[in-house]
């Protein structure tokens, strides 16, 4: 589930802000890429509650499949809008891909390390 909410957290950002956030630059999109990723990976750490290593594998299987979901949805609409499928936008969608993973496992290492640790339920005292 934790990764379902790191994906979720993934399309949003990167639907919204395109192939890069508000106040970066197009010629700059790595910048938007790190801060999708660091945002959705904190998600899908902190709702995993498996610390460090858990959160980091996490925010990068969420990051990851987001940016692929991503990709995709902005090379159709290219696709629509120019009629053009070349292999600068595939590439390019490669490089989208690659530059959410990292920042995902690292921001999914940070949520994992800060979320706090499930509790076991007991018995109530008789």
């Amino acid at each position: 589930m934790a990764v379902a909410y790191g994906i979720v957290a993934s399309l949003v950002i990167g639907l919204l802000g395109g192939l890069g956030l508000p106040f970066t630059d197009a010629t700059l999109p790595t910048l938007g890429a790190g801060l999708t990723g660091l945002v959705a990976g904190a998600i899908a750490g902190y709702a995993a509650r498996e610390g460090l290593g858990g959160g980091a594998l996490h925010g990068f299987l969420a990051t990851t499949i987001g940016g692929i979901v991503v990709a995709l949805v902005l090379l159709f609409a290219g696709t629509l809008v120019a009629g053009i499928f070349g292999l600068g936008a595939g590439i390019a969608a490669l490089v989208w891909v690659a530059a959410t993973g990292i920042p995902g496992a690292v921001g999914g290492a940070i949520g994992g390390a800060v979320a706090p640790e499930p509790e076991a339920a007991g018995r109530p005292a008789a």
